[in-house]
């Protein structure tokens, strides 16, 4: 018989269970850098959804309002450590 192996831990857990954007009734714009900025990791990346709390909805426009925001030059593509 195999040893069993012991579950693996869950690496992070929801931020919280209601969407930043649902309770707020707006919606991500390119320009609201401070808000944008919530939502990419030390290194520049964007967050996943089950880390940001958003919806998927709402994921989807910030990673576009994101994408804009990198093309106009307000949020850099890549931060160096």
């Amino acid at each position: 018989m195999r040893p069993q192996r012991r579950p693996l831990k869950p690496m992070f857990r929801p931020v919280s269970k209601t969407c930043y954007f649902c309770d707020n009734k707006n919606d991500a714009f390119y320009r609201d850098v401070d808000i944008l900025s919530k939502y990419l990791t030390e290194r520049g990346k964007l967050m996943g959804a089950a880390r940001s709390g958003l919806c998927s909805k709402h994921q989807r426009h910030m990673a576009r309002a994101v994408k804009q925001a990198r093309t106009m030059g307000m949020l850099p593509f890549v931060v160096r450590a």
